[in-house]
C-alpha cells in the first residue's frame, strides 16, 4: 500500500490544475443552497437546523457525483495513460484506492464548504451540534458510496459520457428503492416485507437516520460495504 499516497496526491491536486474543479465546487454550493432556500423553505421553517439543507443531498449527489467520477478511469483509458500508470511499481488495488480516496476527499471538501452556513445558523440560533455532525458524517459516507458506483462504471468504458449515463442510472435505481413515492408504488405490487427489504438497499433509507442525529452501525456498514464492494469490482474490471 506504499504507493497509495503518491497516486492520491497526483489525483487530488490534479483536480485543481484545471478550472473544472472550481466550477464543480461553485455549482455544488450554489445548487445545494438554492434547493434549500427556494424549494426546502430554509428560512420559512424558522428552525436552527440544517435538515432542510441536507434533505436534498441524495438527489444532488445523483447528478453531481457521476459528473465528478466519470473521468476517474475512462479518461485514463481514452488517453492511454492507464498503461503508463501500471508501468510503475504499483498494484491495481493501490491505484484504485489512491484515485478513489482523492476523489472522495475532493467531494468531502465540497460538502464541508457549507460550514459557513452552519456557523451562520449557530449565530442566529442554537442548533443541535450532535445532529449537525452526524449529518455531515452521513453525507460524506453517502458520497463515498455514490463515488464507488461511479468509479466502477468509469472503469468499464473509455467514454466519459457513457460512464456518466451508466452511473446516473445505477445510482438512480439505488436511490429510488428508498424513495417514499416509489415505495408506495412497489407496495401496491409486492408484500410489505419485500418493499422494506428493497428499501434497505437505498441511499435515502440509511442517510435519513444520520439527519436525525442517529449514528447506527448498520447505516455505516451499509455505506462502507457498498463502497468496498464496488471498489472490489473496480479492481476486477481494471485487471481484466
Amino acid at each position: 500500500m506504499t504507493q497509495i499516497s503518491p497516486v492520491f496526491k497526483r489525483e487530488f491536486f490534479g483536480y485543481f490544475r484545471s478550472p473544472v474543479a472550481y466550477v464543480f465546487l461553485i455549482v455544488f454550493s450554489i445548487a445545494s443552497i438554492a434547493l434549500a432556500f427556494f424549494i426546502g423553505g430554509f428560512f420559512k421553517a424558522g428552525q436552527a437546523s440544517m435538515e432542510r439543507y441536507f434533505m436534498f443531498y441524495p438527489w444532488l449527489f445523483l447528478f453531481l457525483i457521476p459528473a465528478a467520477g466519470m473521468r476517474l478511469w475512462s479518461e485514463e483509458k481514452r488517453t492511454g495513460t492507464v498503461e503508463l500508470l501500471f508501468t510503475l511499481p504499483i498494484t491495481t488495488l493501490e491505484a484504485v484506492l489512491g484515485k478513489f480516496l482523492a476523489a472522495w476527499a475532493f467531494l468531502g471538501l465540497a460538502v464541508l464548504l457549507s460550514l459557513p452556513l452552519a456557523a451562520t445558523i449557530a449565530y442566529l440560533g442554537s442548533p443541535d451540534w450532535g445532529v449537525v455532525v452526524s449529518t455531515y458524517l452521513g453525507a460524506i459516507l453517502m458520497a463515498g458510496s455514490y463515488l464507488g458506483v461511479c468509479s466502477l462504471t468509469s472503469a468499464l468504458t473509455k467514454n466519459q459520457v457513457i460512464s456518466f449515463v451508466i452511473s446516473l442510472v445505477a445510482c438512480l435505481v439505488i436511490l429510488f428503492l428508498g424513495w417514499s413515492v416509489f415505495s408506495e408504488i412497489l407496495g401496491s405490487i409486492f408484500p410489505t416485507w419485500a418493499v422494506d427489504l428493497l428499501s434497505n438497499f437505498s441511499f435515502i433509507t440509511h442517510f435519513e437516520a444520520f439527519t436525525k442525529g442517529i449514528i447506527d452501525p448498520k447505516d455505516i456498514v451499509f455505506f462502507l460495504s457498498l463502497t468496498g464492494f464496488t471498489l472490489f469490482l473496480n479492481v476486477v474490471a481494471i485487471e481484466r
